[in-house]
């Protein structure tokens, strides 16, 4: 692939991210619920980007290959803290960011602790898109789902197969975006699925 196109996949997919959560921070803030979504799904995803960055950046791996990731975690942050905060839970959060915090630390005191992290990621991040999957299923509601924001991950994770191939050819990131495609993928068809039959109704 040219320099030139691989730049331009960069670019796109920075932008894409840069606005990735706000369709649906903008749909949760609008009904002022966090119906339809899973906050378990949530923080899944939230951990498995944290572990994600953090072993790009021990490893030394190129900006460009992750640069992304903190503007999607900051977005998730904030998506987190309105879900908790419709549904009173605001104290929890805390307890979560602790969490997350000394996780950040701990998954780099030994080379295998982060890449049995980077393995696990990609389980957890599956999971995350599964756990939400489950919601849709159970609610058959995908009101404050935005299509958007999963077809943006849709388009993310594409992007990241083709950079990865071209950048690390890191396997380990490699199986994890396309795990995430596949996922993306289903989420975006199930959270349209439950749109299609709500207007039907």
């Amino acid at each position: 692939m040219a320099p030139g196109l691989l730049d331009l996949v960069h670019l796109t997919t920075w932008a894409v991210c840069a606005v990735i959560k706000l369709p649906q921070l903008v749909a949760v803030l609008r009904a002022g619920s966090a119906w339809g979504l899973s906050v378990s799904s949530l923080l899944l995803e939230l951990a498995g980007l944290l572990v994600f960055l953090r072993y790009h950046i021990y490893y030394g791996y190129p900006l460009e290959t992750y640069l992304e990731f903190p503007v999607v975690i900051a977005q998730d942050v904030i998506l987190l803290g309105c879900i908790m905060h419709f549904s009173g839970k605001v104290r929890r959060a805390c307890f979560y960011a602790l969490v997350y915090w000394v996780g950040w630390y701990m998954i780099t005191l030994q080379k295998w602790i982060i890449d049995l992290a980077m393995n696990l990621c990609t389980l957890v991040s599956a999971a995350s898109r599964l756990v939400q999957l489950q919601h849709l299923w159970e609610t058959k509601d995908a009101r404050e789902a935005s299509a958007l924001t999963w077809g943006m991950s849709v388009y993310a994770s594409a992007a990241r197969i083709i950079t990865t191939l071209m950048t690390t050819n890191d396997y380990a990131v490699l199986i994890r975006f396309i795990v995430m495609l596949i996922l993306n993928i289903w989420v975006t068809a199930t959270v349209l699925h439950y749109r299609k039959i709500k207007k039907t109704d």
